[in-house]
């Protein structure tokens, strides 16, 4: 059975870069050596892991990268920092048409 896992690297200017992969390690290692040149990390280096998940399913793997990918900085250092509370304050709608700020 293999394991896929959800990673978040911080790179040398400070930005994140989310990815997947069926061996972290050895993924990790293509990031910091520079193994493809085109690559987001590739001119970001040093790296540095600061998070990851694993998944049995692929398909739920997938959907959790494509997920944090859209998430705010904010967002992402919540989950890293596993503070779970402010997580979902973020995560929480609040423009005008939601519902708990209709009538108010």
């Amino acid at each position: 059975m293999y394991f896929y896992y959800v990673y978040i690297l911080k790179c040398s200017d400070n930005s994140y870069y989310t990815g997947i992969t069926n061996n972290l390690d050895k993924r990790y290692k293509e990031h910091v050596f520079g193994k493809y040149r085109d690559c987001y990390t590739f001119k970001r280096r040093p790296l540095e892991i600061q998070f990851h998940e694993s998944f049995n399913d692929v398909l739920q793997a997938i959907y959790f990268e494509k997920k944090i990918k859209k998430w705010t900085r904010a967002k992402k250092e919540a989950l890293i920092n596993g503070d779970y509370n402010r997580l979902q304050i973020l995560s929480e709608c609040r423009n005008a048409t939601h519902y708990k700020y209709k009538g108010k």
